[in-house]
């Protein structure tokens, strides 16, 4: 396998990184010499966070890219930006995560949270796959939780049912598939694909939430900056450069559900989610 460049050479994408977890991985990536690309739906904000991270890594570190990537138009434009803007790509963290507590369509007519959270790092992570091989020894790693959420494929965007918890669970689930199903097929090309569970984190996700679930998880969540502080290492220390296809929590590996190791189950929904965003 090719060595890994120096943190001075490499680039990172990181989606939701105007917010959260996701910009505070991208400053840690940027103060360490990564080059690092953010993802940001409102051109405005990203401006801003990313003034704040070139200041923190004291030089120009960091890029933004504009988009709303509950719409696969937008994924694919993101795609093809990122790979004009970046002849190597390393690193590839997909951060961004939206709950609703109610049912509503994006104007693809896609659900919301299934769009954002599942279909999003399945298009993205296809379309920007020959240029990660390319780069190889490169990591993507998605951060999700250990849900055990069945996914419903007869009514996969609620439209006879919503509940929304377990809809946000069954995204979740979903994105521990997909980790999956991408570690097995990239198997052998120096791209690692893991999954990470970063713990509760005060961050904005859960706004919609009931308010005595909201302040109770609060209570006990940690800053964005700690759980930062804990992903980090696998993006950039080389003990986890060969671990492909495993589950992180705190740097230590965890068992998944049983249920999101069902290659069945994967399969099925590669196959679904292909379809959806017409990736041939």
């Amino acid at each position: 396998m090719t060595a890994t460049p120096p943190d001075r050479d490499r680039t990172a994408l990181v989606t939701g990184a105007t917010a959260g977890i996701g910009r505070a991985l991208a400053e840690a990536l940027a103060v360490a010499g990564v080059t690092t690309g953010i993802v940001a739906r409102d051109a405005t904000r990203g401006t801003a966070v990313k003034a704040a991270i070139d200041a923190a890594a004291g030089r120009p570190a960091s890029r933004v890219f504009e988009a709303d990537l509950s719409r696969p138009a937008d994924v694919r434009r993101l795609a093809g930006e990122v790979i004009d803007a970046f002849p190597r790509l390393d690193i590839v963290v997909h951060c961004a995560g939206v709950y609703t507590r109610h049912r509503t369509v994006t104007p693809d007519g896609l659900e919301t949270m299934f769009a954002t959270n599942q279909l999003a790092p399945f298009l993205l992570t296809n379309l920007l796959r020959d240029r990660l091989v390319a780069s190889a020894p490169a990591r993507v790693l998605i951060v999700t939780a250990p849900a055990s959420n069945k996914i419903d494929f007869d009514d996969l965007q609620g439209e006879r049912g919503f509940r929304s918890l377990p809809r946000f669970g069954a995204s979740k689930a979903a994105d521990l598939f997909l980790t999956f199903e991408f570690a097995r097929r990239l198997e052998g090309t120096g791209v690692t694909v893991n999954a990470v569970h970063p713990g509760l984190v005060r961050t904005d996700l859960m706004t919609g939430a009931p308010a005595l679930l909201r302040w109770s998880v609060r209570l006990v969540s940690a800053p964005p900056a700690k759980a930062a502080a804990a992903i980090a290492p696998l993006l950039l220390a080389p003990e986890y450069a060969d671990r492909s296809g495993r589950f992180f929590k705190g740097g230590r590996e965890i068992e998944p559900p049983k249920y999101t190791h069902d290659p069945a189950v994967a399969r099925r929904l590669w196959d679904v989610d292909a379809a959806l965003v017409d990736l041939g």
